[in-house]
Order: C-alpha cells, then sequence, then structure tokens
C-alpha cells in the first residue's frame, strides 16, 4: 500500500506487539510523513515510521490529557491539507473504543480524503494470551464488547441507544432477521449496515434501517449485520467500494 498526500490513514496498531502489525499498517509506517499517534502504541512499533517523518504523541491518558480531541481533529485537517500524508496511529484496533468516530466525522466535514486499515483488537490478543476461545458452539454465540469510560456530557441513554450490534452470518432470511431484532426490542428507526465480503475486491456495502431491512437484497456471504446509531455516521471512506 502507498501513501497517498493529503490522505489521514486511521490505523491500528494492533496490541503492542510488532509482529502482529497488518502488512499494510507496517508500510504506511515507513511511508508516512506525518504519525500522529496514541500513548498507548509500543516504542518500538514507532521506530518502524520512517527517518523523516514527523512523530507526534497525541496520546490522551486517564487524568493527564494534554491534548484535546478537537485539537487532534485540527491537527489530522492541517498536516493533510498541507499535502501530507497523515498516519493515526491507535493501539489496538481503530473502531473498538478508539474516538474513530469522531475523527471519521470530522474529515468528512473538512473532505479531507481517509483510508481506515483495521488491527487486531486487544480483546483477540487477551484471549489468545489467556488461551481460550472467544466463542463456543456449544454455549457463547455472544460476545460483549464494553468500555468502563464514556463522556461525562453523554446523556442516560436505553441499551439498545448505547450498543452497536454485530451479527456474524446473518443469513439470507432478512425478514426472519427483522423479526428477531425487533422482537429484542430495537427500534424500527435504528440504522442498520450490511457488508459482504469486508476489505476484499470484491466488498458490498448495503445501509438501510431495521424497518426496511426485509425488503433489502440479500448480500452474498461472508456478511456482517452491524445495527446501533453509530451505524447511522457510516461513512464512504477512500477504500469503500
Amino acid at each position: 500500500m502507498k501513501a497517498e498526500s493529503g490522505t489521514v490513514y486511521l490505523v491500528g496498531a494492533g496490541p503492542g506487539d510488532p509482529d502482529l502489525l497488518t502488512v499494510a499498517a507496517s508500510a504506511l509506517l515507513q511511508q508516512a510523513q506525518v504519525v500522529l499517534h496514541d500513548d498507548l502504541v509500543n516504542p518500538a512499533i514507532l521506530a518502524l515510521a520512517r527517518a523523516e517523518a514527523e512523530v507526534v504523541n497525541v496520546g490522551k491518558r486517564c487524568g493527564a490529557k494534554k491534548i484535546t480531541q478537537q485539537q487532534i481533529n485540527q491537527l489530522m485537517v492541517q498536516y493533510a491539507r498541507a499535502g501530507s500524508s497523515v498516519l493515526r496511529l491507535k493501539s489496538g484496533d481503530p473502531l473498538v473504543f478508539g474516538r474513530a468516530g469522531e475523527e471519521i466525522r470530522a474529515l468528512v466535514a473538512a473532505r479531507v480524503p481517509f483510508r481506515i486499515l483495521p488491527g487486531i483488537s486487544a480483546v483477540f490478543a487477551a484471549a489468545a494470551s489467556a488461551g481460550f476461545s472467544l466463542t463456543d458452539r456449544g454455549g457463547a454465540s455472544r460476545l460483549i464488547l464494553e468500555s468502563g469510560h464514556h463522556a461525562t456530557d453523554r446523556a442516560d441513554k436505553g441499551p439498545h441507544q448505547a450498543t452497536t450490534l454485530a451479527r456474524y452470518m446473518p443469513g439470507a432470511d432478512y425478514p426472519h432477521t427483522q423479526r428477531q431484532l425487533l422482537d429484542a426490542g430495537w427500534p424500527p428507526a435504528t440504522p442498520i449496515v450490511l457488508v459482504s465480503c469486508a476489505g476484499q475486491s470484491g466488498q458490498q456495502i448495503c445501509r438501510t434501517t431495521l424497518a426496511a431491512l426485509a425488503e433489502s437484497a440479500p448480500l452474498p456471504p461472508p456478511t456482517i449485520l452491524l445495527i446501533g446509531q453509530s451505524a447511522a455516521h457510516a461513512a464512504a471512506p477512500a477504500n469503500a467500494t
């Protein structure tokens, strides 16, 4: 993968071991002109950045916030508008409790092209290190990821309003899936994104709502269904098809 000028890359650095970086993330580290990294990113990973790169710590550790999220957003936009290739490097995966949603919305508003490169989430590394499977056909068909931190000004929300549900292998019977989700209490207006062959050349994306799900044409497997208010902000990054 080639780092393009004026583009921001939201990249997952994985759980910390440089060997667990994706090939694409490693390539971008060696090319990007600016690296804006979280405080938790392993220095061994930062050492892989090109010698000429401007490497800036924009970490926000609990109780020691040296920079605001708004300032980080402004830095991404400023560097990209100046023509630099910008690597926004986050520990784990940028889309799991990495505040990527706020950064995506800022980039969309500023009309700055961006791409998202997922990383290995810490939850997968933790389970692998402990030697157990997060799911099991014998009794664990649901995986819940929850953060112990949230915005101090967040309004109290019901369980569905504060949740993004990812359903693997939803099948082609969308009317049946719709009934299940409605019976589970999801409001009909809840946004849904269906992704087929995610990250591959034949990727397909369908954006709809729970109320309209039954009328959607089934996508070819493998497909993942994502439902929740966060899906309302689904954008079209530069790598979308």
